[in-house]
């Protein structure tokens, strides 16, 4: 779909929204987490013993630094590496379908949750006239989108309200092959050609290290929320902005190209 760069004048011409974090509180961690303590505690005890993983080792923050924002079979191989299991290369096929397997069933068992700041931002920016699209590496993020109805959340744009947050979306890139993953922007840099607009007039929102170093490796705006109290690490990374929460996010100033925090 292409979009007339000048609109919004002089402001942003689009927004590109990562999926896990940003606007779904998914189980991807449990299911990384409980998958692995499975293996590891079944068919691969004795590769557990001579690793250095064990089930309070894995934490938020080895989830957050390992795995987030990675395709599914290069953040097993980076979670295995990680914990220093060996023959890394040759469980990592294993341990990704097993994990996928559990995270089908979380979602059966609906046990995620949406973030009501980010479906309002991305109301607010629809209701501002400015395209928006879904970039996550998951190829499970749609689940999670269509599963998402917009009745329950306020703000933005009240036509929407009986959607699924899915349909709202211009593009959606969420799950596609790509060459490289986070931090190469090239997921990025495809969405906002898929909305028709420059890179450097797109907002990227993320809440993952890898996420804010791609955004701003393909020279896009960066715009960081910070779930899990890593606001200096968001910030070191290179977002432009670093907000707890999206509604903290200033929209008039967005609606004009700017990103700033709302005063209160």
């Amino acid at each position: 779909m292409t979009r007339d760069e000048s609109s919004p004048a002089m402001g942003f011409a689009g927004v590109i929204f990562d999926v896990d974090g940003v606007l779904v509180d998914s189980p991807h961690e449990a299911a990384w987490r409980e998958s692995l303590a499975e293996l590891m505690t079944g068919p691969w005890q004795d590769a557990a013993e001579r690793s250095s993983w064990s089930p309070d080792a894995f934490t938020s923050r080895v989830y957050r630094e390992v795995l987030s924002g990675k395709p599914r079979h290069e953040g097993a191989l980076a979670c295995l590496e990680y914990f220093e299991v060996p023959d890394a290369q040759q469980r990592e096929s294993e341990y990704a379908e097993r994990k996928q397997t559990m995270l089908l069933r979380l979602i059966e068992e609906a046990r995620f949750d949406a973030y009501a700041d980010g479906v309002r931002l991305v109301m607010a920016v629809r209701a501002a006239g400015i395209p928006v699209a879904a970039a996550s590496s998951s190829k499970n993020a749609h689940r999670f989108l269509r599963a998402i109805r917009l009745g329950e959340f306020g703000g933005g744009d009240t036509s929407l309200l009986d959607t699924s947050l899915l349909d709202v979306f211009d593009a959606d890139l969420s799950g596609r092959d790509f060459a490289k993953g986070k931090p190469d922007p090239e997921i990025f840099l495809t969405a906002a050609a898929e909305l028709g607009v420059a890179p450097e007039r797109c907002v990227v929102v993320e809440d993952a290290v890898s996420g804010v170093q791609a955004a701003k490796a393909g020279a896009l705006v960066a715009l960081g929320v910070a779930r899990a109290d890593d606001e200096h690490e968001l910030a070191r990374a290179g977002a432009d902005l670093v907000v707890t929460s999206l509604d903290d996010v200033d929209r008039e100033a967005f609606a004009a190209g700017r990103l700033e925090r709302r005063a209160h």
